[in-house]
């Protein structure tokens, strides 16, 4: 049995896709007592983005999907992988499965990762392990969410931060690997200060045999405790992922992290040395948008020019599990 080729990871397209609809802080003030001004100085964000009722995360993804596709010069019939990072999918049994038809990727398996605001860097790092044993050549990775779905209009500590969106890159096999290094980590002693959770009733079936049905809770957070989280963990798996990238923080080009706060960013910046102008952030414009937004940010980036050949970028996801990664990859194109 022939052993399987180590080949080298390129990212050779990249989509986003957002619906039309927003809400705006001025508009969130007739909503909950707050105001533009307290928003935009704690959070950074001016809007956000929200799926209207009777629309699907599966059609915008797929919409992202294939700008990434098309990008990539590619057809969707040569992919041989999708993996969508959602935690607010429209099939709680998956929704990678409908944008793989969606798409007519007949020669792509395609499946669902749920790492919330963490899924695009763990859905990188999961891609990569498939391609660099050889197995797969072109993979779609896609961030999609839906948190408008989930979250509780009339608590103004989180309806204020989340939004809807959807990003997607293309990653083909390349005789040299432009993702330069990757750490992960999780700790579940601390998933109570982010959690989305299923809300039960006792269902009794017949004699003594019961169930538990219902649905899922709003999302539910401690702000304070994910800052300080932040602040203190992204800085650091960054500097890992760049040790193990033989890289050193000045060889950074580009900071994109996943656009949960503002003062996140900047604080992460600042710890790690690297300049305000470094910093991509979209954030003002589409509020957290969990697994979509590293993806999201990218391709803005790419497509204005602002990611250039060859330039090296540091991407962190952190939130809940809670969960946070970074990996350090060459712009190829």
């Amino acid at each position: 049995m022939k052993s399987l080729v180590r080949q080298g990871i390129v990212l050779t397209g990249t989509g986003s896709a957002v619906p039309d609809q927003c809400l705006d802080n001025h508009q969130l003030n007739q909503m909950v007592v707050t105001c533009d001004d307290w928003i935009k100085s704690r959070t950074g964000i001016h809007r956000r983005h929200l799926l209207p009722a009777k629309n699907s995360l599966t059609t915008m993804a797929t919409e992202a999907a294939q700008k990434a596709i098309d990008m990539a010069g590619i057809t969707a019939q040569d992919l041989d992988l999708i993996i969508l990072a959602t935690s607010t999918p429209d099939d709680l049994f998956g929704n990678a499965s409908q944008i793989q038809a969606r798409l007519g990727a007949t020669q792509a398996v395609a499946f669902d990762l749920t790492a919330a605001c963490s899924g695009f860097v763990f859905g990188l790092v999961t891609a990569a392990q498939f391609m660099r044993t050889g197995t797969y050549q072109n993979v779609l990775l896609i961030g999609a969410e839906v948190l408008s779905r989930w979250v509780d209009w009339s608590d103004r500590r989180t309806c204020i931060l989340f939004g809807d969106g959807a990003g997607a890159v293309v990653l083909q096999a390349s005789e040299y690997d432009y993702l330069l290094g990757f750490q992960l980590h999780t700790n579940g002693t601390q998933n109570q200060h982010l959690k989305l959770e299923f809300q039960e009733e006792e269902k009794v079936l017949v004699d003594n045999i019961s169930v538990g049905q219902g649905t899922y809770k709003p999302i539910a957070m401690n702000g304070q405790e994910v800052y300080r989280f932040a602040i203190q963990k992204v800085p650091e798996v960054i500097e890992k992922a760049l040790f193990r990238a033989g890289l050193d923080v000045k060889q950074v080009d580009w900071l994109l992290m996943h656009q949960a706060n503002q003062r996140i960013l900047e604080a992460v910046a600042q710890r790690l040395g690297i300049p305000d102008e470094k910093i991509i952030s979209n954030l003002a414009n589409y509020g957290n948008t969990s697994a979509a937004s590293i993806p999201l940010a990218l391709d803005e980036a790419v497509r204005r020019g602002q990611i250039k050949a060859h330039d090296v970028v540091a991407l962190a996801g952190f939130g809940a599990g809670l969960s946070w990664g970074a990996a350090i990859f060459e712009w190829g194109l």
